[in-house]
């Protein structure tokens, strides 16, 4: 018995360290310089990376935000009877608000997670809501999975579609100082965005 634990352990063990040296393979190939290695196995390196892996050097060169954004969702479900049902709206943001709030130690997923899927959507969907590329149809079903996996599990019932409402609101220049001579600056409008309805796994999201 004493040998197979061994034999067990030493397997497990490497292969924990087979994949944590393909992991990092794989991100350099992502960070680094257009190189003939990158570029022969983009869609591998992409697979890998994309959308739980995704790197950037905003640590090296921060972006600060320019706006709040409050993401919230919806649902449909169709009763056995074909009555059409249409949920108030749920807000996603608020859940990762108070999640954040008091904690000395929040999660990724609290933090980044719905804000970054977020972010990439819109990096995908610069014409219109409509998927016109794999990562564009990767980046709306990220957004999807999140949106429909958080109101499950915060609300539960049972349904088919669900549908996103982003409100944007501008952060506020800084007032200038007294006596500087001007008047302050006009807040800007908010502006809301309301996505498609998309379909999700009923049986995901079952009673």
């Amino acid at each position: 018995m004493p040998v197979f634990l061994q034999a067990v352990t030493s397997a497990a063990v490497f292969l924990c360290l087979a994949t944590a040296l393909v992991h990092v393979l794989l991100v350099f190939l992502h960070v680094a310089p257009p190189n003939p290695l990158s570029q022969r196995y983009a869609r591998q390196v992409n697979a890998w990376v994309f959308p739980l892996f995704e790197q950037n050097w905003r640590l090296f060169a921060p972006d600060p935000e320019s706006v709040n954004r409050k993401i919230s969702v919806r649902t449909l479900h169709t009763a056995p009877d074909g009555t059409v049902r249409v949920s108030g709206w749920f807000d996603l943001t608020a859940v990762d608000d108070a999640a954040v709030e008091h904690n000395p130690f929040p999660s990724h997923t609290a933090q980044n997670m719905l804000r970054r899927a977020w972010s990439s959507y819109l990096e995908n969907h610069v014409v219109d809501d409509q998927p016109r590329s794999p990562r564009a149809l990767m980046t709306q079903r990220y957004l999807t999975n999140i949106a429909s996996d958080r109101v499950a599990a915060h609300r539960g019932g049972s349904f088919e579609a669900i549908q996103l409402r982003v409100i944007t609101v501008p952060i506020a220049a800084p007032a200038p100082a007294s006596g500087a001579g001007a008047a302050g600056v006009a807040p800007r409008t908010a502006d809301a965005r309301y996505l498609p309805w998309w379909k999700v796994e009923v049986d995901s999201h079952g009673n």
